[in-house]
């Protein structure tokens, strides 16, 4: 096993995505299972869309209402995997999910093509509905409401950015059982041990 310090998983992560992006057929490269843990005590897992990354986390967006902001708002450590299945790579990511910024949540919601942003205030994220006739007629009303106007962001609306303390990179050997694991292990002086290590299939 190889240990070293001081290097940036960010790093890696940004390398790796522009990899995946610009070299293999991945239909959603920033697809992510976002997994947290329920206010009834299990852990839950959805798939989010990651929309930016900075040195400081991952960055995604929904209804702070939402059973998964609901989570996150009563247990902030939540869990990422990148699952790059064609490429043979994983990225697993721990850490600690807090809010952006509300300046930089209007931001986002701004760039957002206008029916998305009525999908924001239409969709009542982890709320039973009877039937889709009440989305559409919910969606005509903001339609009206909004007409000619700039559309708000809703106050419930917003970004999230998951901070990791630790990260894993798992590259596949298609022909072999082994493939390797990088882990990076974010230290109390803020520096990264990474470890490098072989895993089997079994």
């Amino acid at each position: 096993m190889e240990i070293s310090r001081n290097h940036n998983p960010i790093e890696h992560f940004q390398q790796w995505f522009h990899e995946v992006l610009n070299s293999h057929p991945e239909d959603e490269v920033n697809a992510m299972q976002l997994a947290t843990i329920g206010i009834d005590g299990f852990p839950k897992s959805r798939i989010v869309l990651l929309k930016r990354f900075t040195w400081e986390g991952f960055i995604f967006f929904t209804n702070y209402k939402s059973e998964k902001g609901k989570a996150i708002a009563n247990n902030n450590r939540t869990s990422l995997s990148f699952n790059w299945r064609k490429s043979k790579r994983e990225v697993r990511v721990y850490g600690h999910t807090e809010k952006i910024s509300e300046n930089l949540s209007e931001g986002y919601f701004e760039s957002r093509p206008r029916g998305s942003q009525l999908g924001a205030w239409v969709s009542k994220q982890s709320t039973v509905i009877s039937s889709k006739t009440v989305l559409d007629r919910r969606m005509e009303q903001f339609e009206q409401k909004f007409k000619n106007k700039d559309i708000p962001k809703p106050t419930y609306w917003g970004g999230y950015i998951v901070k990791p303390i630790q990260m894993e990179f798992v590259k596949y050997n298609s022909l072999t059982t082994e493939h390797e694991v990088i882990k990076y292990t974010l230290q109390q002086d803020y520096n990264w041990l990474k470890t490098i290590h072989l895993d089997f299939y079994k």
